[in-house]
């Protein structure tokens, strides 16, 4: 598996090659172009966008990376550990969420590296910045593939609702799949800046807001109405079916923004290390009290019956339902402008790896983001098992980018003068990284049978 791959890989150079920091120090031309502050820049390079971004535009577009799909199946997650134990779950990883991007943010302080892939080559070299680049590119094409998917499946339902027609061209999803593409997120991938996708973020989160609303108590009654409310003292400590194992993975999942916490600290205007761990600890907290809220909602409407994506559970009431129509719409616009905030960081990672030294050149910058999401579309289009893939590519390199790649990097760029190797913050994320493989592998290793639709949701 790749998870195993990486990890090995991390912990084999942590043995073999004390020294590879400093070697890797003296190779500056590939990593200067990072260093904050530094004088002797003559030209501009693709990461150079500093303090243009303000406070409230950083918080959406981290609040949108980390939301997506995800909590279309946190339901189904709390359905399989009861909401007590689902809630300590979600804290549990919330917490540790934050404190990796603490990480992060110590170490980018430390080397002045504002790249995710540099930090991996300041440590290990070429290695490390290649593990970096590899899970990054993975993790984010699965996730914009399962948004694609959710398009394609469900905006030809949509249409169908509203217009009440069948077998009409439009009603294909492949096509739906391809117009959506060219018309709105390739547009938004093509902006120079992350920034200025603070407004479609600030959008695309009150879709989700207002999916929210609709599955509140509030609105609960309208539902019950046609369909049987099982709400049990049962519900609060049970725990369910045989894949509670698969709720861990699947929380962490929910909160992958790493890739994108660099960039947008690059663009964050008066920039300091403080302000954007506020900006983390603030999307954090916004999304956990939403994640934890809709699974609630939809887990005490339908209990035991509830479905591994919530809008098919709600859509057995009523496929024709303004209400339910609305909320789809809703969902499908909150996913379709989140792509092109995870298509940035893939675009940079590729970079990193296949042009480090190279200028920002808008041709190169165009066809990186037509190149990705051609093949993203080909994927969703033409191979239909593509979800079960992408969902297991996504379960290996997730935890890298969250708890693994942090924890090592802080271990290796951190200083032994500032933090001796058996200081408390390097035992602490020396525990958090080791905890973190068994607890994944365990999770994996529970039960080989992985079905594509709860997995893909993550």
């Amino acid at each position: 598996m790749l998870f195993v791959s990486l990890h090995a890989l991390m912990t084999v150079f942590l043995i073999i090659s004390p020294h590879r920091t400093e070697n890797a120090e003296a190779n500056l031309p590939e990593s200067q172009e990072f260093l904050s502050g530094a004088e002797d820049k003559k030209t501009t390079r693709f990461t150079d966008f500093e303090g243009k971004t303000s406070f409230g535009m950083s918080v959406f577009n981290l609040g949108n990376a980390i939301m997506g799909s995800g909590i279309l199946g946190l339901a189904y997650a709390m359905a399989n550990t009861g909401v007590i134990l689902f809630l300590v779950l979600l804290t549990v990883v919330a917490g540790l969420s934050s404190y990796s991007i603490h990480l992060l943010l110590k170490c980018s302080g430390i080397v002045g590296i504002r790249a995710y892939e540099q930090l991996g080559y300041r440590a290990f070299g070429t290695p490390g910045k290649m593990a970096a680049g590899i899970a990054i590119t993975l993790q984010n094409i699965g996730a914009m593939s399962s948004y694609l998917y959710i398009v394609k499946y469900e905006f030809p339902l949509v249409i169908q609702a509203f217009l009440r027609v069948d077998n009409e061209w439009y009603m294909n999803g492949n096509y739906l799949v391809i117009i959506v593409s060219v018309a709105v997120i390739l547009p938004l991938a093509l902006m120079k800046q992350l920034g200025y996708l603070g407004y479609t973020s600030g959008f695309s989160l009150s879709c989700m807001v207002f999916f929210l609303i609709s599955v509140s108590p509030l609105i609960l009654a309208y539902i019950c109405a046609k369909y049987t409310l099982h709400f049990t003292s049962s519900c609060f400590l049970s725990v369910g079916r045989h894949l509670t194992a698969y709720t861990i993975p699947i929380l962490a999942f929910a909160f992958v923004c790493h890739p994108e916490v660099l960039p947008i600290y690059t663009e964050l205007r008066n920039a300091t290390k403080k302000k954007m761990q506020h900006v983390a600890n603030i999307s954090i907290a916004v999304m956990y009290g939403m994640y934890f809220l809709a699974a609630l909602f939809g887990y005490l409407t339908f209990y035991g019956e509830v479905e591994a994506e919530l809008l098919h559970t709600y859509s057995r009431i009523d496929p024709y339902d303004t209400l339910i129509l609305c909320v789809r719409v809703a969902v499908l616009t909150a996913v379709t402008l989140t792509v092109p905030i995870v298509l940035f960081p893939v675009r940079r990672a590729i970079q990193q790896m296949m042009f480090p030294n190279k200028t920002f050149y808008w041709p190169r910058h165009i066809a990186i983001a037509f190149v990705l999401l051609t093949f993203i579309n080909l994927l969703v289009i033409f191979a239909p098992n593509i979800l079960g893939i992408f969902g297991v590519i996504g379960a290996t390199s997730a935890p890298c980018l969250i708890f693994i790649f942090p924890a090592v990097f802080y271990i290796r760029i951190v200083p032994k003068e500032e933090e001796p190797l058996r200081s408390t913050p390097k035992i602490l994320v020396s525990i958090i990284r080791i905890g973190h493989c068994d607890l994944t592998k365990h999770a994996f290793g529970h039960d080989s049978r992985i079905h594509s639709s709860e997995i893909i949701n993550t």
